[in-house]
């Protein structure tokens, strides 16, 4: 407990709250014990600029979480009507069956997303930019739809149901 870390330990500790984002593919050591630690266990030592500490998660609570795969098309490189004209052609690529999402993603997607044939995997609610959180919260399981926002187009597919999972853990670190 941090008394205990403070009054008999005497050591400096920190809490935070980690905002879990995904539950797989982590950005930090931090995001990945919120997610995957087990509460009040301890883990460390851990060395991050030349101090060491160590970690445990004192408690969870949940989030909603979307699984989504997106195709993204920049409009920094090409015309904002070129891309509506490449959108579209997707979409109906798609829609008729003559390819796969998953084909097309590794195909055109400018986001990062082709190697993983489009999948970005479990997001908590809150992650996504808001116009397509909004819609991505009404659309069903294997729904393809497009949304256009400041960056470029977005052609998106709910691939699961939501769920509700670990989103936020409180976690305190003991600096040794």
């Amino acid at each position: 407990s941090p008394l205990y870390a403070k009054q008999v330990l005497k050591k400096k500790f920190k809490i935070d709250t980690i905002v879990v984002t995904r539950t797989s593919l982590f950005h930090s050591l931090a995001d990945s014990l919120a997610y995957t630690a087990k509460l009040k266990k301890v883990y460390g030592p851990y060395d991050q600029q030349g101090s060491k500490f160590l970690v445990q998660v004192l408690a969870r609570s949940t989030n909603i979480f979307y699984k989504v795969s997106q195709i993204f098309i920049d409009t920094s490189l090409f015309s904002h009507k070129f891309i509506d004209s490449l959108g579209n052609s997707i979409i109906e690529k798609i829609k008729n069956g003559s390819t796969t999402f998953e084909q097309m993603a590794k195909t055109y997607s400018m986001g990062g997303e082709g190697p993983t044939e489009g999948d970005i995997g479990w997001v908590a609610r809150g992650v996504l930019m808001p116009e397509i959180e909004k819609e991505v919260v009404k659309r069903k399981k294997g729904e393809v739809f497009r949304i256009w926002t400041s960056n470029g187009l977005h052609i998106l597919k709910r691939t699961a149901e939501p769920k509700q999972d670990t989103g936020f853990a409180l976690m305190m670190r003991v600096f040794l």
